[in-house]
């Protein structure tokens, strides 16, 4: 569960400095201060003693200078027009510097999120028309606008593409997964691979990623191994509500300006270490970003007999077994529930394994809203020979099942028996009970935000639900990222709708964007107040 937390309450330790000190030197003395005073407490606690922050706020986390902006590139010629037109107004300021709904206006795209799409369209212009066109923006790196962050996981960089079934190819090409400032394919060339096609492999985009954090020098921001267990606000007051967008009065001046990075969030959780004990941490935190993905917790059938250990709800748990031999020589089909494409993942895997298959599915094969319509068959001829036996090896009442596969429309599962056996039951309400060798639930999983109040329900666009990325993600503002219903907190991925790392790296932006312009007026307020601190 990374939990990227911006903008870390820092201040307790820092010396005033004077406005003719750079950022440079601001920040060589905050390496100096780390390097002297916390180097043999990293290394036995790489987060922080629980109680020695809770008393002096002492914060061990190093700090590093996060300084790359995108800006249009001078000879870039957008495909859009009318987007070209706009970003030629403002060609000498950063992306993360103009007004991102004036860009995005007009856009449209396959995210919900309009700074997505705008964000996308500029790193691959016109790629959902199949077009190959190189992206219109380059990077600089500009160090006087780091913002202080730390990033905090169970695994490596990379999240859950580690733990993906590696026998599959991904549905998004890899120039699409890519991150600024490094080419996939570059990376692969460096690696003395080739491409055999624009699909790769997940570990392939496990690897890059991970390689992206080194090369880039992001380690010292990124803490694996940790879990979070709760994420709470410390304090509400309504002098707290967007101190950015208020006239501050006189008396406000003398304020310490440390006060400015405000401990809004208090994050606790453990560290495990490599002999397996667990190391209590807390931070505090001024801004946090949901970046947890949905990949947890499995969603359940919730019937009776699902907790069988025959029953299994993860692509992983399955591949696993089939690598074990344990379906070897079954003669029992397995179930397989679910209608999207890790269900046709998991169909290929068995197919591939002359495991029979038994598919139960509720939609109709013809409903418009099924994935594999929204494939095309020549990028993606896998799934669409999962889709065409579907359509084409249905179950019927005159026949009993195909010796390799056979597709049960809009029937779901009543229960599962200890005997390994199923009952299924038809839109007409017929029942059928079939004997398995072993079942897979596949329809969808849900994020764990059990660190939130309410599991963090409340967030959602239904705040008495669950939060899911199709039916209930979280409500957030679309231009900036941050919560509808929670001030300084940030959500972005699939918790927002954005499955795909393509439309992610728009919420990145916004969120950037965010933080960026009330450091900016924060500075400008100490300025005008004649302060010499740092914000």
């Amino acid at each position: 569960m990374p939990v990227w937390c911006c903008r870390c309450s820092l201040a307790g330790h820092f010396r005033n400095y004077s406005d003719t000190e750079t950022e440079g030197e601001i920040f060589n003395s905050l390496v100096q201060y780390f390097g002297d005073n916390l180097g043999r407490k990293v290394k036995a606690m790489p987060l922080v003693e629980e109680t020695s922050l809770l008393e002096d706020s002492s914060v061990t986390f190093p700090v590093v200078i996060i300084g790359y902006r995108p800006y249009l590139s001078s000879e870039a010629i957008h495909p859009n027009t009318i987007l070209n037109s706009k970003l030629e107004e403002a060609r000498h300021l950063s992306i993360v510097d103009q007004d991102l709904e004036y860009l995005s206006e007009g856009l449209e795209g396959r995210s919900s999120n309009p700074v997505a799409v705008l964000f996308d369209t500029l790193l691959h212009p016109d790629a959902d028309f199949g077009y190959d066109y190189p992206s219109v923006l380059h990077w600089k790196l500009e160090q006087h606008h780091y913002i202080p962050h730390v990033v905090l996981g169970k695994g490596p960089p990379g999240g859950a593409w580690h733990n993906m079934e590696g026998s599959m190819l991904t549905i998004s090409f890899g120039s699409w997964m890519e991150l600024p400032g490094l080419k996939f394919k570059d990376w692969v060339s460096s690696k003395r691979r080739s491409l055999k096609g624009d699909r790769v492999m997940p570990e392939e985009i496990a690897r890059y990623y991970k390689h992206y954090v080194k090369v880039m020098g992001l380690q010292k921001n990124f803490r694996e191994n940790t879990y979070i267990t709760s994420v709470s606000r410390l304090y509400r007051d309504q002098d707290d509500d967007d101190i950015q967008d208020r006239d501050i009065s006189t008396k406000h001046l003398q304020i310490e300006k440390s006060n400015f990075i405000k401990r809004n969030w208090e994050i606790r959780g453990y560290q495990r270490i490599a002999d397996g004990s667990h190391v209590p941490f807390c931070l505090f935190a001024e801004n946090v970003a949901l970046a947890t993905g949905t990949l947890d917790s499995p969603a359940h059938l919730e019937i009776e007999g699902e907790d069988f250990p025959f029953v299994f709800h993860s692509m992983p748990e399955f591949g696993a077994a089939i690598n074990k031999g344990k379906l070897r020589g079954k003669v029992d089909p397995v179930l397989i529930v679910g209608s999207g494409l890790t269900a046709a993942d998991a169909v290929l895997c068995a197919y591939n394994s002359n495991i029979p298959v038994i598919h139960v599915f509720r939609r109709r094969v013809t409903d418009p809203s099924l994935i594999f319509k929204q494939l095309p068959k020549k990028l993606y001829p896998e799934y669409h020979k999962v889709y065409h036996m579907m359509c084409t090896q249905s179950y019927s009442v005159d026949s009993n099942l195909l010796s390799d596969y056979t597709s049960f429309p809009e029937h779901r599962v009543l229960s599962f028996k200890s005997d390994m056996k199923c009952v299924l039951q038809s839109v007409s309400g017929l029942k059928k009970i079939f004997k398995l060798s072993a079942a897979v639930v596949l329809i969808g999983s849900h994020p764990n935000l059990s660190f939130l109040k309410d599991q963090g329900c409340y967030l959602g666009h239904k705040s008495s639900q669950p939060i899911t990325c199709k039916g209930n993600p979280v409500e957030i503002d679309t231009y900036t990222y941050e919560c509808i219903k929670e001030a300084n907190l940030f959500a972005l991925g699939p918790l927002v709708g954005d499955n795909f790392v393509r439309f992610l790296k728009g919420g990145a932006l916004g969120v950037t964007r965010c933080l960026a312009t009330r450091q900016k007026k924060k500075h400008l307020f100490v300025e005008r107040g004649g302060g010499d601190g740092i914000a």
